[in-house]
């Protein structure tokens, strides 16, 4: 047995067992990826693929334990490979942050500033995408950190710990009817044409479910991945707009912020890593700049977790 061996079944399954794609990925021929899998069978005495003919459909039984067992011998591999890095690398390297435009934008500047005063050395890399592309990238190694306000705090593959609570706020066009109201309810904001995040950003599934439970249809004119894009459309006139209040500078030109916590519920930034995976010691670093009420020891025992298969409970405020 070997890791080529332990490589062709985990990506057999992530290819749907397409043997010229797993071929394609690990750099080598098809019929070498065939040769492989024989070997393996015979030396295991039980066969591991499910086939037609010469198409492989599926893992048996026995396939499957096979790849569990892959993918924890590769992920430790893995791990030692890391670990000289992770010793030889404390005050150079690079850190890779997987986040959303919003935070990019206005939540990370003075945190990535001061990270870069403590760690003049370390270079940081903003890779931007949507929530789910977040999680991605985090979990396939490709980013170290994932911030985001949907879609990491209930990952299997990742340990997420929470940043800051936010609420939105309702941009509208200068003179437009809604400044002069004291009291703004549900009923008012659906009375308009609406301009907020796509499905899957910024808190937009809170957004859809307070107007589901108020039992609301209302009319999403425009969809957009980002605070400023929305902004663009409220001051051009097309509706209403709903953003997080940390895209809301207070000197907005041609619009008024309204404050609407009292009709959505507040959403919580998460700061989520892989777990189990070793880290250098400045990604801890820089999570505790987001919130000083972590602990190196807290993240550590957190994401290790995964390992032992006990959660470690933390407690502090956000």
């Amino acid at each position: 047995m070997n890791f080529q061996q332990l490589r062709i079944i985990r990506e057999a399954s992530r290819c749907q067992f397409n043997l010229t794609e797993v071929a394609k990925t690990l750099y080598t021929s098809q019929s070498g990826i065939s040769r492989h899998i024989r070997e393996l069978e015979e030396e295991l005495g039980v066969e591991l693929f499910i086939r037609h003919g010469k198409r492989m459909l599926g893992l048996t039984g026995p396939g499957k334990e096979m790849l569990t067992i892959a993918k924890r011998i590769l992920d430790d591999a893995g791990k030692a490979k890391r670990l000289g890095e992770l010793f030889t690398g404390q005050q150079d390297g690079i850190l890779t942050i997987a986040t959303t435009h919003t935070q990019a934008r206005y939540s990370l500047p003075g945190k990535i500033k001061l990270f870069r005063e403590l760690y003049p050395n370390i270079r940081v890399v903003l890779n931007q995408g949507t929530p789910e592309e977040i999680r991605s990238m985090v979990s396939g190694g490709s980013a170290d950190l994932g911030i985001a306000s949907e879609a990491l705090s209930h990952s299997e593959t990742l340990r997420a710990f929470p940043w800051f609570k936010w609420n939105h706020k309702v941009l509208i066009p200068k003179q437009h009817p809604l400044a002069d109201l004291q009291d703004i309810t549900l009923e008012h904001l659906a009375a308009w044409p609406l301009i907020t995040y796509r499905s899957g950003m910024t808190g937009r599934s809170v957004i859809d479910q307070a107007f589901e439970s108020a039992g609301l249809k209302v009319d999403i004119v425009l969809s957009a991945q980002d605070s400023d894009v929305v902004k663009t459309y409220v001051r051009l006139g097309m509706g209403i707009g709903i953003v997080a209040e940390t895209a809301v500078s207070g000197q907005e030109d041609e619009v008024i912020a309204l404050d609407v916590r009292h009709l959505f519920t507040a959403s919580t930034v998460w700061l989520a890593v892989k777990r189990g995976q070793l880290q250098r010691d400045y990604l801890w670093q820089f999570m505790m700049l987001c919130n000083p009420n972590l602990s190196v020891d807290e993240l550590k025992a957190n994401t290790q977790e995964a390992v032992s298969g006990h959660e470690v409970p933390y407690n502090f405020e956000i």
